[in-house]
């Protein structure tokens, strides 16, 4: 098909952002739908002795390559760059792509087509990466509902449907309840304690909207984390950090934007779905194929840990509630929760005088980029340069880089977008827009994706300049970056960070180590203005600092692991009455006593709400995949962070090997043996 006809069509590597424009939505999907329909239909018409694992199985895997290209960059742009015209655009084709794509497993003909090679000697004979593909693809097939009669088949269809915009919603609703608000101050008192970082950051909000002049300034905060974050970690003022505690956490809560029901809805058509295809509850039917195989499992796993570190988890708010009283001259007490960051953060610098503020000049974003760079070039064998020409992206300060193999070779491109912007969602996140595969000359075409952050801006002038939190975040989502882009698997599918969603975070997490030794910090930690290395003793307090109520840290993670768990095994509890006290009786002994009542953060929790599959009933894969990491990394502690060899190791048994094979083995070729989960324990300073 014309690209020029159908813009988001375009085979190219790396296409014309500015072409990609709303009005061109609805013909290119409608296009590329019909052609992946005909490629269906082609495999369904493979009659039962002619049946070939060319015409089945890979005439499948190649089916809807211009559908599965062209719907990634809309749903893409939905994410880093909404509007009104693309929401109605991607809301109108959401329900026809999910019908395709539902349908698939679903289509009584096309599973014939497998199932007629699948009983031939030929499919028994299969290896390596095809052997894999071929069982991968018959179980997504039955896991899918493949075998299910028509009637079953027809609601879970319907089901797939209802899912794919019930979950859009919700997270429309979260994005435009964050954009909802601002808070003005224009009484300097009032800021007393916040970083000139965030002041800065808040007055340069306020002129970018029109508020205050020089003669009498503005300061602007919003819920994006860059400026709320600093609020109620630094702000003296407790009635300023209450009012943004409150905002934060009516996010997809209030007027017009509230979830509760959306949460209901959901629960219960996952929890319909995984009954219809044969399952106790979703966590089952999500789980059956990671590594931690059922809801339970995954439960008990992350009780395990919770026992470990819950006597510390006590002692550490125990210790904290004693510094409040000693500070104050009040009876000790229970906190409110507006001031649970801003007493830790004065606790650890009466501890261990350091402050996450004192590293900032440090961390320009640039030297980070680079110094991360420089990093995975001598592990892994890899150059990576600015891309040269025309970059043509979704917005200007999105830049594009390639990366090569040391001997020459083009990997993949990836683009780089760091600091927020209103049309743009929350957090931190990878994607992939493009899958290299082999050719006939034996070389490769090359991947090609994405990371985006919403980082702490440029300010005054300055470069932006991160805090190391932020730092160790782009470091992550690097990790799982590089997972896409050193993918060596012949089947696209099967490349990259296409693995189970427990070992996903595996090659991402072990990326944040590089970011607290010293010999690779001063790879990259140097000094905006001087150019100086960070200074030992500021070092030595940073490290000593590291494991600052590091068993709160992992209640937090746990606690949220939990919840989502809860609600998928559990789901018919959530159902009905207060959605907030039923999840905190399933947290009892997991959330610090408070005196005034926290919110459940379910109602802005994207990771599982905001896609039909998502995150939900994985989010305990942090901690899993954490288990794995540094249990990992003790390899290169032994070996040398940057041991050459090691490195090369992680790239070819890891990072090369997408789901190619069973994560568990992939592990223990890097390792030599299983995880031990006391790695994690003694990193955190828990045992």
């Amino acid at each position: 098909m014309n690209s020029s006809t159908h813009p988001f069509h375009s085979p190219a590597k790396l296409v014309d952002w500015s072409t990609l424009t709303p009005d061109h939505i609805a013909a290119d999907i409608e296009a590329a739908l019909a052609e992946a329909q005909a490629e269906i239909d082609a495999i369904c018409a493979v009659a039962p002795e002619d049946a070939t694992f060319e015409n089945t199985f890979l005439a499948l895997e190649a089916a809807g390559e211009t559908l599965c290209r062209a719907w990634g960059r809309v749903d893409h742009l939905t994410s880093v760059k909404d509007s009104e015209a693309l929401r109605e655009a991607h809301r109108a084709m959401l329900p026809k792509v999910t019908e395709y794509s539902s349908r698939i497993p679903l289509n009584a003909k096309l599973w014939a087509a497998l199932k007629s090679f699948a009983q031939k000697p030929e499919a028994a004979a299969l290896e390596g990466v095809q052997k894999r593909f071929f069982e991968e693809t018959l179980e997504d097939f039955k896991q899918a509902g493949a075998d299910l009669p028509e009637e079953k088949k027809k609601r879970l269809e319907a089901l797939n449907q209802e899912l794919a915009e019930k979950t859009k919603s919700f997270s429309d609703n979260v994005l435009d309840s964050t954009n909802a608000y601002e808070l003005l101050i224009d009484d300097e008192s009032r800021l007393a304690g916040l970083p000139d970082s965030a002041k800065a950051a808040a007055r340069q909000s306020a002129k970018s909207k029109g508020h205050g002049t020089d003669e009498k300034p503005v300061w602007r905060f919003t819920l994006q984390a860059p400026s709320c974050m600093p609020v109620l970690k630094y702000a003296d003022d407790a009635e300023l950090r209450k009012t943004i505690y409150q905002e934060s956490t009516s996010i997809g809560f209030k007027d017009k934007w509230d979830n509760s029901d959306l949460i209901r809805d959901i629960l219960k058509l996952r929890q319909e779905k995984a009954q219809l295809l044969g399952k106790k509850n979703f966590a089952d039917q999500v789980l059956q194929r990671r590594m931690a195989k059922s809801g339970d499992d995954a439960l008990a796993f992350t009780d395990d840990l919770y026992r470990k570190c819950k006597d510390a988890f006590d002692a550490e708010f125990d210790e904290l509630e004693e510094f409040v009283a000693e500070q104050t001259g009040q009876p000790k007490d229970r906190l409110e929760p507006w001031d649970v960051s801003y007493w830790s953060e004065k606790l650890r610098l009466s501890k261990y005088n350091f402050d996450d503020e004192a590293l900032r000049p440090y961390f320009p974003i640039d030297g980070v980029l680079n110094g991360m760079f420089r990093i995975a070039e001598r592990i892994f064998g890899l150059r990576i340069q600015d891309h040269e020409g025309p970059e043509n992206s979704w917005h200007p300060d999105v830049k594009l880089y390639d990366l090569y193999d040391e001997g020459g070779e083009l990997l993949g491109y990836f683009y780089a977008d760091w600091h927020p912007r209103e049309e743009k969602r929350g957090g931190a996140w990878m994607n992939y827009l493009d899958t290299g595969a082999p050719q006939p000359d034996g070389g490769r075409t090359p991947h090609v994706g994405l990371i985006t952050g919403n980082m702490t801006e440029p300010v005054d002038g300055k470069p932006a300049l991160l805090l190391h939190y932020e730092v160790e975040t782009v470091f992550h989502e690097f990790g799982h970056l590089l997972h896409h882009l050193l993918g060596k698997v012949d089947i696209k599918s099967l490349n990259g960070v296409n693995v189970a969603w427990d070992f996903v975070e595996l090659p991402s997490q072990i990326m944040e180590n590089w970011c607290w030794n010293r010999e690779s910090l001063n790879e990259f930690a140097r000094h905006y203005e001087t150019g100086e290395p960070i200074p030992q003793d500021l070092f030595d307090k940073m490290v000593a600092a590291r494991n600052f109520q590091s068993a709160s840290f992992m209640m937090r993670q746990l606690s949220l692991g939990k919840m989502d768990l809860e609600m998928h095994v559990h789901p018919e509890r959530y159902l009905e009455g207060d959605l907030d006290a039923t999840i905190r009786e399933a947290l009892a002994g997991y959330l610090a006593n408070l005196k005034t009542t926290p919110k459940s953060m379910a109602r802005r929790f994207g990771h599982l709400f905001s896609s039909p599959v998502g995150y939900a009933a994985g989010y305990y894969s942090y901690k899993w995949a954490e288990v794995l990491d540094a249990d990992a990394f003790t390899r290169f502690e032994k070996e040398g962070i940057f041991n050459e060899e090691t490195g090369r190791s992680f790239r070819e048994c890891i990072l090369s090997k997408g789901n190619s094979e069973d994560p568990a083995k992939l592990f223990k070729d890097f390792m030599g043996r299983d995880p031990d989960p006391q790695a994690l324990l003694v990193r955190c300073g828990l045992a």
